[in-house]
């Protein structure tokens, strides 16, 4: 028998994409509900209320636990960094908007960059968030990423 984990999920959606968010929250709440939730912004306002709504239809699910950051472009994506950077975010969903600029198109790929190097499991669309909170890893294994030693790269860099 396998114990349930709690895993911190970061929700992150850039503004042409939050409806698409909104209805995987709505399609997922079930299982989102057995998680922490960290989100930017008014993605989590968005995820907030979409969670408020679906839960009201099953009141034996009367809680949930949602950390919300600062919005993407006021800093919210360097403070999800640093979570990821500190090993305090295990997945992320990020939603992001493949057909538009954005102002902060510098922190989002830094975000990801740091997603990669820590090697937190990351959606970037509706399939790829699908398979993860499907996945049996989700939920019933003890499951710990392997991140690379960089000691030799940064060894490397100081002489």
């Amino acid at each position: 028998m396998f114990m349930e984990k709690r895993l911190t999920v970061a929700l992150v959606a850039h503004d042409a994409m939050k409806h698409d968010l909104a209805e995987w929250v709505a399609w997922n709440w079930e299982k989102l509900l057995s998680h922490r939730l960290v989100c930017t912004g008014t993605t989590g306002r968005i995820v907030a209320t979409t969670l408020m709504e679906r839960r009201g239809k099953d009141s034996a699910n009367a809680r949930f636990d949602i950390t919300m950051l600062k919005s993407g472009p006021l800093g919210g994506d360097q403070q999800l960094g640093a979570m990821i950077a500190n090993n305090e975010i295990d997945v992320l969903v990020f939603f992001w908007d493949p057909m538009s600029a954005q102002p902060h198109d510098v922190d989002v790929k830094a975000l990801l960059r740091l997603a990669t190097l820590y090697n937190v499991p990351t959606a970037i669309n509706r399939s790829s968030a699908d398979f993860i909170i499907s996945s049996s890893l989700m939920a019933h294994a003890d499951y710990k990423p392997v991140i690379k030693d960089y000691t030799s790269y940064i060894e490397r860099n100081v002489k």
